[in-house]
């Protein structure tokens, strides 16, 4: 197992995964080869005077043999809970170069394991399973991902007094996903940015609105002019006058 280390300023930086693994590390308590250890050593200078009877070595050996199981089914548990991890989006807490906390999201690629201590990859860096603080949905992920989305949009437009009729199709594609969102996905979006769509949408429906009642003023004026004119030229310039004077003509 191994662990980048990153050098600034000509010196080893401890990153937060290298934090977590260090601690994971020192976490390894009295295993049982200590305890076996313990126990040579009280037989080794023990009192010969008094030795320890074998009634007590056999109690400590049933103890030390109830602490070993113990410690293994704990390590198969612990092992069994990390696995159950991989590919699932996670939250690791863990401390930077500074001490100060950091908080760690990604999907968990794979599980590695060394001393009875599982370790997560996260974008190729190892943390203690220890350190693994939540564990994310789908669910939550995907409204997660909606909410940033959203906003991104909502960011990216222009201001409401600058907004014009060529953003329409913006306003109504935020609207329309927005709509379509659960109450659950919904929830992720701040009242600021919600009320921040309503305005674009009603901003919109006015620009929309003027623009079509100046299409509308434009279009009664083209009639009026034809109207006019057909009935001013076909009067003045009409047939029945010029044949009124040629039946006058006739007459004289």
């Amino acid at each position: 197992m191994a662990v980048g280390a990153v050098v600034k300023d000509g010196q080893l930086v401890e990153s937060a995964s290298e934090n977590s693994v260090k601690k994971a590390a020192s976490k390894s308590g009295m295993d049982k080869d200590a305890f076996l250890q313990l126990l040579v050593a009280q037989m080794k200078y023990q009192d010969p005077l008094e030795p320890t009877s074998n009634t007590e070595y056999i109690s400590q050996y049933a103890t030390f043999s109830q602490v070993e199981q113990m410690q293994n089914m704990a390590a198969t548990m612990e092992l069994s809970r990390a696995s159950a991890l991989v590919g699932k989006m996670v939250e690791v807490q863990s401390k930077d170069e500074n001490g100060d906390a950091a908080v760690i999201q990604g999907v968990v690629e794979y599980v590695t394991y060394e001393n009875n201590k599982a370790y997560v990859s996260i974008d190729g860096n190892l943390y203690s399973a220890d350190d693994v603080h939540a564990v994310i949905s789908d669910a939550y992920q995907i409204a997660f991902e909606l909410a940033s989305t959203f906003i991104k949009a909502i960011d990216a437009l222009p201001s409401l007094s600058d907004l014009t009729t060529e953003h329409k199709e913006a306003v109504e594609a935020l609207q329309e996903g927005y709509n379509k969102m659960t109450a659950y996905q919904q929830g992720f979006i701040s009242d600021e940015y919600v009320k921040l769509l309503q305005k674009y949408v009603q901003r919109m429906a006015e620009l929309v609105a003027v623009e079509e009642e100046g299409n509308g003023e434009n279009g009664d004026g083209d009639k009026t002019e034809g109207t006019e004119g057909d009935k001013t030229e076909g009067t003045e310039g009409g047939d029945k006058t010029e044949g009124t004077g040629d039946g006058a003509g006739k007459t004289e």
